[in-house]
């Protein structure tokens, strides 16, 4: 049986998620300058209009978020060495109040590698994923009633190596995503130029490696971050070294991939410098977005309905130096980009036809921003 969504489920779905509301925007940051953590607006979805931000919750590094599908918990890592006064990083669980968008700690938990840079969750909020940039590894914890994390239920140290000298002598996790069937995840190794591929255990939440366990992608690319298209049979992977996205079908049943593309991320004419940061694909399905760290745009390509492969449509500039995470909001007619060294929140429209970006002049202030997590408000 394949685990597919056909299209007008897709599109219903989209449909469904496009009414007005408001939601809080948070921003992870690094706690260098300025920044004391965790930042949280009020968003409304019908104006675009982003509020001013104020302190969420203090934590040290939590760059990357993520929030639980019942909105009430959030999810941050810290990207540290020195957890507990081990050389590893830790992951904190927080309660999330929809009304102030204030966040409590819950518990934290070591992420078994120095430098944890992606935190992710299943579609049913029972486990949450973990990858270590400077350990090259990855874990899952199991979730609580309350939010709160359990002890590791998985751990697995990468080990290997790729073709750039400076950037590849070892494995470097990037990002780790789960499937919308929650069978498997996907770890985005910059360091092994590889996806590998886990089973979820549909109890713990224990990852084990697939078979196979690994897809390659091409050498001196550099994966990074990755995302499944919402109808379950592509997938897309920014490789930050080489400034490319990679098209890729995704096969549900056997947790494997098939090359479909590899597109520059950067107009004919750039000056091939820089690095990409990170993925979307819209919630209709119709485009997949790249954030360009140099040239600081992002890129914009429209997805082939039948074949998966990307189509470029354009670039457009995140009025700021260094977009890192950047995020669609649940209705797709939002986008809000965090430019890191210009300390810039910034609000775009999404022009529904094309996908473009537009500036809409809104933007906060934040020190460091690296990562944009929507939850809803009351």
């Amino acid at each position: 049986m394949k685990h597919l969504l056909p299209a007008a489920v897709l599109l219903a779905s989209f449909a469904a998620t496009s009414s007005a509301a408001e939601h809080w925007v948070y921003v992870g940051t690094y706690t260098r300058g300025d920044s004391d953590g965790i930042y949280v607006a009020r968003f409304d979805d019908e104006t675009g209009e982003l509020g001013e931000p104020k302190l969420a919750a203090k934590a040290v590094n939590p760059s990357f978020l993520g929030v639980h599908p019942n909105g009430r918990f959030l999810y941050a890592v810290g990207e540290i060495s020195n957890f507990g006064g081990t050389k590893e990083g830790g992951v904190t669980a927080f309660s999330l109040d929809p009304k102030s968008g204030v966040l409590r700690e819950l518990n934290a938990q070591s992420s078994g590698g120095a430098g944890p840079c992606h935190v992710s969750l299943d579609p049913k909020g029972t486990s949450a994923f973990v990858a270590n940039y400077g350990g090259g590894s990855v874990a899952s914890f199991p979730i609580a009633e309350d939010g709160s994390l359990g002890k590791r239920s998985s751990f697995h140290q990468h080990v290997g190596s790729s073709v750039d000298p400076r950037r590849q002598k070892g494995p470097h996790g990037h990002s780790i995503n789960v499937d919308a069937t929650g069978r498997f995840a996907v770890a985005a190794d910059l360091g092994l130029d590889k996806l590998l591929v886990y089973k979820v255990a549909a109890k713990s939440g224990a990852l084990e490696p697939n078979d196979p366990p690994a897809f390659a992608t091409p050498p001196g690319g550099g994966p990074r971050h990755f995302a499944f298209h919402p109808n379950g049979r592509f997938a897309y992977a920014n490789l930050e070294m080489t400034r490319e996205v990679e098209a890729l079908h995704w096969d549900a049943d056997s947790g494997t991939f098939e090359r479909i593309s590899v597109h520059s991320t950067l107009p004919k004419d750039a000056e091939a410098a820089g690095s990409t940061a990170e993925t979307r694909v819209h919630p209709s399905g119709r485009f997949v977005y790249v954030s360009n760290r140099g040239h600081d745009s992002v890129a914009v390509f429209r997805v082939n309905e039948k074949s998966g492969d990307l189509i470029p449509v354009g670039h457009v500039s995140t009025g700021g130096k260094t977009p890192r995470n950047f995020n669609l909001d649940p209705s797709g007619r939002w986008l809000i980009a965090a430019n890191q060294n210009s300390g810039n929140v910034v609000v775009f429209s999404v022009d529904e036809k094309t996908g473009l970006p537009k500036p809409t002049g809104r933007e906060i202030a934040v020190a460091n921003p690296v990562c944009i997590r929507f939850a809803p408000a009351k």
